[in-house]
């Protein structure tokens, strides 16, 4: 089974979700009620804060995940389909693969989203956080499609450096759109092939699909 395997915000859905607003929130909360996080050089990302609050402050994890919910909902409200996304999703079926997303996004949200832009009948799969016990960059959610469809070869699309090291975990190829060239090198991510243009991914498809499977 081959597999074309979608990130969610920003690459399908074109949404004012600020994950740095998210994380600012996240460690207000946990700097409140729980004292200073380690100084560091670099921002804390959400995920390093939900990992740090479940070593160090488990009481507090539902209270974080409850403020990345609530950024979710409220970007629901300006959300819209990336440009492209449709052709991106009718090419991709068209040349025979499953289509899944893989997102870090709260399954409620994902489906909202996703059925609100009649986008949802368009899935094989549909893995969130919900699903996983751990989210990207982390390979967990791959584990989730592995258990779906056995001995499944996949292609990742994403805007992200987290997809990149995500889909590498995984070893599978990243197909970056729109992603920050100065990010992916920072992160060490190579993607397969760039696109500035969604409706461009089926020809890209087109041809991984004649190529040899793994």
């Amino acid at each position: 089974m081959r597999l074309c395997v979608f990130d969610l915000d920003h690459t399908l859905i074109r949404s004012p979700l600020d994950l740095a607003a998210m994380a600012l929130d996240m460690r207000r909360l946990l700097e409140d009620r729980h004292g200073p996080l380690p100084p560091r050089e670099d921002r804390w990302r959400v995920g390093e804060l939900l990992a740090h609050c479940r070593r160090e402050a488990p009481a507090l994890s539902e209270a974080l995940w409850s403020v990345a919910l609530d950024h979710e909902w409220r970007a629901v409200e300006g959300a819209c389909v990336e440009p492209g996304a449709r052709e991106a999703l009718a090419g991709a079926r068209a040349a025979g693969l499953a289509t899944v997303v893989w997102t870090n996004n709260a399954r409620p949200v994902t489906e909202t989203l996703l059925d609100r832009f009649g986008l949802l009948r368009d899935f094989d799969l549909v893995v969130t956080r919900d699903e996983m016990d751990a989210l990207k960059p982390d390979p967990a959610g791959w584990r989730v499609i592995a258990g779906r469809f056995g001995d499944c070869d996949g292609v990742v699309v994403g805007d992200s450096w987290v997809d990149g090291l995500a889909a590498a975990a995984a070893g599978v190829p990243f197909i970056a759109y729109r992603a920050n060239p100065a990010d992916l090198a920072r992160w060490k991510v190579t993607p397969a092939a760039v696109l500035d243009d969604l409706a461009a991914l089926p020809a890209l498809l087109a041809a991984w699909r004649r190529g040899p499977g793994r």
